[in-house]
């Protein structure tokens, strides 16, 4: 029997999961799971790296202390966040979080040198304020990339620390807004636009390429030597890949961000697919036509504000009779100190009544996120000119019944929810080719 380990981290939790063909069917193992988040330091939002690499080794040893021999391990996070290393393989800390909101006046100045127009033509990706390209002139702008030798995505980063091997992979680079569309790697022309040092922008790898073995002092500290490999480390390609879906399926990857897309054999690139904000993420072997919206962040926000765990929060909303619905792509909801206060004000605003209970907040949630899936999915059909018929939903939200029936309801459509580590198996499907 040959073992894999894929290393799934989330922007709330992560996991190692060790993974094997059973009959041709993929099993697994959990072998250690950590809590994550982000830390509020001088007013910005920040990772703690360190205290990440730290469990990515504790998990290591969990897993070599289980499975003696492990084929290969792959780590995907979420996309756009990235760690700066000066000439010597050092970290220029902080590692600034997305939600920080220090591109604010990054994303004028990137725009004064090209176009947003002109930058979606070229890389098909939505525009975020968070993104790579705009957190990387923000660096710029601060001169914290005078030194840098390197930008690394977070799945590089623990790769190049796990092997001393700096090898960078393209579906995550595609979450940065600088990766062109047709060639597949970084594009030069926003690269010198922008005026970003060009030494940072490596060649880009594919999942499935092999990083190195560990180096020696990890090998010796967590008990076992393994091979490192390329997954598609943007967390969404993963998810992608972990579920065979027919050409008229929608799958909606559901956890703090609920992406809902399709996979295409081309990039859609219109003046409509941009003003709907569809962006075109690199897959393996595919292009993901997706639309980001907000998902479980509310729960999250909503779990910690009221003091409830999620199943709990599930049959209270069931007691609810509250059904108005808000936009959960408002810019309102992205850093709220309080969640439900900033629900209730969205309603007041607009002259709506607002929830009452704790229960309402929680159903008006379920019900708007079901809301904002069905309005996505009518603009993809109209975008890609395909009727689609199946909703496949993987990740946290698969276990939300209440936002599942809210989306049957909603669409008309099949839902089949698979409450499965999609991320984890598509890393491992990967892995195990």
């Amino acid at each position: 029997m040959k073992y894999y380990l894929a290393i799934d981290i989330g922007a709330s939790s992560g996991r190692h999961i060790i993974g094997w063909r059973d009959n041709g069917k993929i099993k697994t193992h959990e072998v250690y799971r950590f809590s994550n988040g982000v830390d509020n330091i001088d007013g910005n939002l920040v990772w703690n790296i360190a205290r990440l690499f730290k469990e990515v080794k504790a998990g290591l040893k969990v897993a070599f202390s289980i499975y003696k021999q492990i084929e290969s391990i792959a780590i995907d996070t979420w996309g756009v966040d990235y760690v700066l290393l000066d000439g010597s393989g050092k970290e220029i800390l902080p590692c600034y979080a997305y939600r920080d909101s220090r591109t604010s006046l990054a994303v004028q100045q990137v725009h004064a040198r090209m176009q947003l127009d002109s930058l979606y033509l070229r890389t098909g990706i939505q525009f975020q304020p968070f993104n790579t390209i705009y957190q990387l002139y923000a660096d710029m702008t601060k001169g914290r990339l005078k030194d840098a030798s390197a930008f690394l995505m977070l799945p590089e980063y623990f790769n190049y620390k796990l092997t001393g091997i700096i090898k960078k992979e393209y579906t995550n680079a595609t979450t940065t807004g600088i990766t062109n569309i047709k060639s597949k790697q970084f594009d030069e022309d926003i690269i010198n636009a922008l005026k970003l040092p060009k030494n940072l922008f490596l060649p880009l790898g594919k999942a499935g390429d092999i990083v190195g073995g560990l180096s020696q002092d990890i090998a010796v500290e967590v008990g076992g030597q393994t091979l490192v490999k390329l997954c598609a480390s943007h967390d969404t390609a993963s998810a992608f890949e972990a579920v065979d879906m027919e050409e008229d399926s929608i799958l909606i990857s559901s956890g703090t961000w609920s992406l809902i897309g399709a996979k295409l054999k081309d990039a859609k690139i219109t003046k409509a697919s941009k003003l709907a904000n569809f962006t075109n993420e690199g897959g393996v072997g595919y292009i993901r036509f997706l639309k980001n919206i907000t998902g479980l962040w509310f729960n999250i926000k909503l779990s910690q504000e009221f003091n409830l765990d999620y199943p709990k929060m599930q049959s209270l909303a069931k007691t609810s009779r509250y059904y108005k619905i808000f936009d959960v792509n408002d810019p309102a909801f992205n850093t709220p100190e309080s969640m439900s206060k900033a629900i209730k004000h969205w309603f007041v605003c607009r002259g709506i009544a607002p929830p009452k209970t704790q229960a309402d907040y929680i159903n008006s949630v379920y019900l708007s996120l079901a809301a904002g899936y069905k309005k996505a999915i009518e603009e993809m059909e109209a975008l890609t000119a395909t009727k689609y018929n199946t909703i496949y939903i993987v990740g946290g939200g698969a276990l939300v019944e209440n936002i599942n029936a809210y989306t049957a309801e909603l669409t008309g459509k099949n839902v089949i929810a698979l409450p499965i580590e999609a991320t984890a198996i598509g890393n491992l499907k990967v892995q195990m080719r």
